[in-house]
């Protein structure tokens, strides 16, 4: 029988379930802007949500279409500079989720949205850049991502760090930075979280994903946790206050 949600869904759905009541977000646009305004609407009333623009406690009445969109500043309790943001509340502590998403992430959460293959001056694609993804996975509390699972946007090492993860030793890089850093990997097929050696394992998979087609997916040797469980399916609510959220199907489509 087919199922009533599709992968958008349940990524945005199983995002936005590790959102805490009192949590201070980063919001990043697309898919997670979805899960941050879902988890507002829901379990979370008392979230504060934080646009890199510079827009604190935004609670805007329809979803925002970009960090830059007016319906940030409705209900907000602060509008300040992009500077202010990032070096009085983010550099000081004060954010404690960030959500990001790149091109690839490998096996130790590390990020990568500057370009695709091994010659910085003569990529194969060259990708957006940091923006302020690097800030964030430094100083962020925790972080949260969120990809399609693929083995193109998976491979066992990242072409180029962008933000950094739960590096291991072998590579050179150790993580000494404020913030915990990777909590979760959120994808359509299930979620993957740190293990005690920093590296991501598959924890959870969705109603009627097989294990074996996250591991073909996956371009590292994916280990599984001792109890690998199911992800609960969206309810009816969830799934109409992100149709609600979202008519047009912006994000979802």
């Amino acid at each position: 029988m087919a199922s009533s949600w599709t992968a958008s869904e349940l990524m945005v759905v199983n995002a936005a379930r590790l959102l805490k009541d009192g949590d201070v977000v980063l919001v990043g646009v697309g898919l997670p802007n979805l899960a941050c305004n879902l988890a507002l609407r829901t379990h979370a009333p008392g979230l504060l949500m934080v646009y890199e623009s510079g827009v604190l406690g935004s609670r805007p009445s329809r979803l925002p279409l970009s960090i830059g969109d007016p319906a940030l500043v409705e209900g907000s309790l602060m509008v300040t500079s992009m500077y202010d943001l990032f070096a009085r509340i983010l550099q000081r502590g004060h954010v404690s989720v960030g959500f990001l998403g790149g091109a690839q992430i490998d096996r130790h959460g590390n990020i990568n949205a500057t370009l695709i293959g091994s010659d910085y001056r003569h990529p194969k694609v060259r990708l957006p850049g940091s923006g302020g993804s690097q800030e964030i996975a430094a100083w962020a509390g925790r972080t949260y991502m969120m990809a399609r699972h693929e083995r193109r946007r998976f491979p066992e090492r990242c072409d180029f760090r962008t933000s950094l993860g739960l590096a291991d030793d072998s590579q050179g890089v150790g993580r000494e930075l404020p913030g915990a850093g990777p909590a979760a990997l959120v994808t359509d097929l299930g979620i993957l979280a740190p293990n005690p050696q920093g590296e991501l394992v598959l924890t959870h998979l969705h109603p009627g994903v097989s294990l074996e087609s996250a591991l073909e997916a996956t371009g590292w040797d994916l280990q599984v946790g001792p109890e690998l469980e199911v992800t609960p399916p969206p309810n009816s609510s969830e799934l109409e206050l992100l149709h609600q959220l979202d008519p047009h199907q912006i994000y979802l489509g």
